[in-house]
């Protein structure tokens, strides 16, 4: 099935997500040669299964080293157990060293924002980056810190938890249990909330996302609010502008706490960032404290685009068996 190895092994990441588990075999130098993908089960057994299915796929094609493992959720600080993740049905489980003895290979754990900082730093857009903050925005917002090159995990393994900021007190509310948090403004699931309100406030505007907002409110999604507003769409525009302040306002105060040099914007709507980081940056200018006194970090798009936390996850496997 695939033997430990050196660092030129091949080895597998997997970026196991709410809705499907995806996994890429990534050489020495964070390419991908083949990839897997399979719908995430909703309860731990047949989850379980999946990825054992979705690894051994894999492994009959390549001769594999390791498995990376990205979970989006609390991950302890020496990375043996998940202790709870929002959209899987694992809580306080060892799930690589479970995984590890269904499939006879080495496997390392990892949150997901690290796995994909991990990715840019060692192949992307911080590389040659010092102290880095990772905003991974999709249907929330994950984040990462590297300090000098080294991942920051807290005392606990869980920083640093961004998304989860409060930029309006009393405001919309999120499924931490808090209201106001920054991805409940900032996030694929964000724009179309916002559009929501938006079309609820003017109910007799009329543009193509407005119909089809009218005709079924359940299709819409992040996605389609961008393809929307690329397309010219005046209230995917004014969604888009509400998204870009408030990705401002969010890295303003990532700013202030952290004073990074780089920025990196990943995630499923970092694709669409030509359509708000321009004006982001400017309202993360304006607000940012003595913003005319000192060096204001530089902010960046992702490089790796939505492989990057199955790379990510891939290399700090292949760093595990030195």
């Amino acid at each position: 099935m695939g033997t430990r190895a050196g660092t030129s092994a091949l080895t597998i990441g997997i970026d196991v997500g709410g809705t499907s588990i995806r996994a890429s075999v990534v050489d020495a130098d964070g390419q991908v040669l083949d990839s897997a993908q399979a719908p995430t089960p909703q309860s731990a057994g047949p989850l379980d299964e999946a990825l054992d299915r979705t690894v051994r796929e894999l492994v009959d094609r390549h001769r594999i080293g390791a498995v990376g493992l990205a979970v989006a959720g609390f991950v302890n600080r020496d990375r043996s157990r998940l202790r709870f993740a929002p959209h899987l049905p694992w809580a306080d489980v060892p799930v690589a060293s479970e995984l590890s003895d269904r499939i006879g290979l080495p496997v390392i754990l990892e949150h997901d924002a690290n796995a994909a900082a991990w990715a840019e730093h060692r192949f992307g857009a911080a590389s040659g980056g010092g102290n880095v903050v990772t905003v991974a925005i999709g249907t929330g917002i994950g984040a990462a810190l590297m300090i000098d090159g080294a991942l920051y995990r807290g005392s606990h393994g869980v920083a640093p938890e961004l998304g989860h900021l409060q930029v309006v007190p009393d405001g919309r509310a999120c499924a931490c249990g808090k209201r106001g948090c920054w991805e409940r403004y900032c996030s694929g699931t964000a724009l179309v909330q916002t559009a929501i309100e938006m079309l609820a406030a003017n109910p007799d505007e009329s543009t193509v996302l407005a119909s089809e907002v009218a005709r079924d409110p359940g299709s819409l999604t992040g996605r389609r609010v961008a393809g929307a507003a690329q397309d010219g769409d005046k209230l995917a525009l004014r969604t888009m502008a509400d998204f870009a302040q408030w990705l401002g306002v969010g890295l303003a105060m990532v700013g202030d706490v952290f004073d990074p040099d780089l920025v990196v914007i990943a995630g499923g709507v970092a694709s669409s960032a030509g359509l708000y980081l321009d004006d982001a940056r400017e309202h993360y200018t304006r607000l940012s404290t003595g913003a005319r006194h000192r060096p204001r970090a530089r902010i960046r798009r992702t490089q790796l685009g939505e492989a990057a936390a199955m790379i990510g996850a891939a290399e700090l496997a292949r760093v595990a068996l030195d």
